[in-house]
């Protein structure tokens, strides 16, 4: 799996730096958009929120500095576009691009790729619920802690993170027919 990530890397990296810098941008525009998605159309607005990991992956697979560069990036977008997004991206939808994206630099095996995944992914959506206590789960999840909760939490954070590596094994090889 890294191979090809690397493969990718490696054209990435003969790109002048504004070619870099404008294709970062494009990702980040269209992770904003996507996460923004749920406030402006509510409904089927709901079911693009989640694609926004799919550009910060992408950029985090490129390169982690720009990976980095592009989940900040949209932070400050939502800000301006829909801030009611803003503590939903961070927590949960950016942080798994980003760990996702940054493991496939990192790691070689797919699991070890999954439990980044979903370590960040049940560290945000903890925090936004016990510490913050954000709602993000909706009502039926109490604020204060229990077992069941965080094992849950695990589960999905498990269920979701492989979907996302499959999906970008996807994605690379769809840009792999596309570049080489």
């Amino acid at each position: 799996m890294s191979d090809e990530v690397r493969l990718f890397q490696k054209i990435f990296n003969k790109y002048k730096k504004t070619m870099k810098l404008i294709l970062v941008s494009i990702f980040t525009c269209i992770a904003a958009i996507l996460q923004a998605a749920g406030g402006f159309l509510p409904g089927i607005g709901y079911f693009l929120g989640p694609l926004a990991t799919a550009p910060i992956l992408v950029c985090s697979m490129f390169s982690i500095p720009f990976g980095v560069m592009s989940y900040f990036l949209t932070i400050m977008l939502l800000f301006i576009l829909q801030p009611s997004e803003l503590i939903i991206f961070p927590f949960t939808t950016g942080l798994l691009g980003l760990g996702i994206g940054a493991s496939f630099s990192l790691f070689r095996k797919r699991l070890s790729i999954i439990a980044i995944g979903t370590i960040l992914l049940l560290i945000g959506i903890m925090s936004l619920i016990f510490i913050f206590h954000f709602p993000v789960l909706g009502p039926a999840v109490s604020a204060s802690f229990s077992f069941l909760t965080a094992g849950s939490i695990f589960l999905f954070g498990f269920l979701y993170s492989w979907l996302w590596v499959e999906i970008a094994l996807i994605i690379i090889k769809r840009l792999k027919m596309i570049i080489v």
